[in-house]
């Protein structure tokens, strides 16, 4: 969408929101078009980067990508002048010039009554910080952090410590995606600086529509990929890396149908690429393990067809700071294995309910909570029907009323 630089009545009563993201994010795309809904919300995105709406190399997937839903459609947008752009994103990728300017717009005052920041660390997000600052523009900040991470040793942490105490005079608030993430902005911002929350969520009316609308091509899917009907199938969609675990998930696979032969084995369907997958077809064909079948990568709108063949789908990583597959899921009713160390697990998934949660790379918990939900297929369908009735509070509505709790505070210009 093209900026206008002329301003109606009704414009000057809105709040003038910026956002700065380093790029079109396939799952963010649908929360800037609600947030654009707004009548009150006068929203502006500023991307780093082009790369993601073109085709480009995702270096996790190891694939060429191209998304097939729509990255900007519905909200206005910018793709900032740029000095660096190397087709990815990282502390100095992309960067780009002329965001002060843009903030600081022609008039007397700065054209934006707030600047909401995806990221801390990198070049653009201290750049943006700043300018928003020096223009007295209330700065708000969202990140997928969490303090359940890797080990940094204490002269790290301490300089990290010194980076937030100065973070924090600049920031006005931040946006806590859930449990995890709330905590994390406590321990290093302390416990009295504002937080407005802001769930990690993605468009459930599409992914509910798309599974009730996936039911049709069942048949054809099975066909595909030579699945019986009435077999359960054991769901993983992700990318083929080390700290995803999926080897862990094909060695519980095995474990899970070794010995006595079911009436009914389950598939083990994986769904992603990466530098992996090789090594994982590999260890699959040398294990006899005929059940298991390789998809490689797919795009967004094929994805709900595997959420509706899938009994049980399960994400056993290491270091996740969230899991939006987990949200997707959910939301076409299925049941969820996540390990421990997957950051949406507090606010989703809880032990024995909407799914089973277990010990991150211990592969003999894992093939116990595959037990546990494949035990009856009435276990597997009560946890999905539970899973369902959860995600549903967990929605774009709530990111709304995050959203404009904020800017009613920092900005006194709306209610919340």
């Amino acid at each position: 969408m093209k900026l206008h630089s002329s301003e109606t009545a009704d414009d000057t009563r809105k709040v003038k929101l910026a956002y700065l993201v380093s790029h079109p994010i396939q799952y963010q795309a649908p929360l800037l078009r609600r947030i654009s809904e707004e009548p009150d919300i006068d929203l502006t995105v500023f991307f780093g980067s082009s790369f993601s709406v073109r085709e480009y190399t995702d270096k996790g997937f190891g694939v060429g990508v191209k998304w097939d839903v729509s990255l900007l459609h519905g909200y206005r947008y910018e793709f900032l002048p740029t000095i660096r752009d190397g087709q990815r994103t990282g502390m100095t990728c992309p960067m780009n010039y002329g965001i002060l300017s843009r903030l600081r717009g022609n008039g007397r005052k700065p054209r934006f009554d707030a600047l909401w920041v995806h990221g801390y660390s990198t070049v653009n997000a201290m750049h943006a910080i700043l300018a928003a600052k020096s223009l007295g523009i209330p700065v708000l900040l969202r990140a997928e952090s969490w303090l359940k991470d890797r080990k940094r040793s204490g002269r790290k942490l301490a300089v990290k410590r010194l980076f937030f105490k100065g973070l924090g005079e600049l920031v006005d608030g931040a946006m806590p995606i859930g449990t995890l993430n709330a905590a994390y902005w406590r321990h290093y911002l302390g416990d009295d600086f504002p937080l407005f929350p802001f769930p990690y969520a993605v468009d459930n009316d599409y992914f509910q529509r798309r599974s009730r609308e996936a039911r049709d091509g069942r048949a054809k899917l099975l066909e595909e990929l030579q699945l019986e009907p009435g077999r359960p199938v054991i769901l993983f969609a992700s990318k083929l890396q080390s700290r995803k675990r999926c080897g862990d998930l094909l060695e519980a696979y095995r474990n899970l149908t070794i010995g006595p032969s079911h009436k009914a084995p389950p598939y083990l369907v994986i769904v992603g690429d990466g530098q992996e997958r090789a090594e994982l077809e590999s260890r699959a064909k040398a294990s006899g393990l005929d059940g298991v079948r390789f998809c490689g990568f797919r795009n967004q709108s094929e994805l709900p067809g595997f959420f509706d063949l899938a009994t049980v789908f399960v994400l056993p990583s290491r270091h996740e700071p969230w899991g939006l597959i987990v949200n997707e899921v959910m939301n076409a009713g299925r049941a969820v294995i996540v390990s421990d160390d997957v950051g949406c697990q507090p606010d989703l998934v809880t032990d024995g309910v909407e799914g089973c949660v277990f010990r991150a790379g211990d592969v003999t918990s894992l093939t116990d909570a595959l037990r546990r939900v494949l035990a009856t297929p009435e276990t597997a369908m009560r946890m999905g029907e539970r899973g369902l009735e959860r995600i549903r509070t967990w929605s774009f509505e709530e990111d709304i009323r995050g959203v404009r709790q904020a800017l009613a505070e920092v900005t006194r210009k709306i209610t919340a």
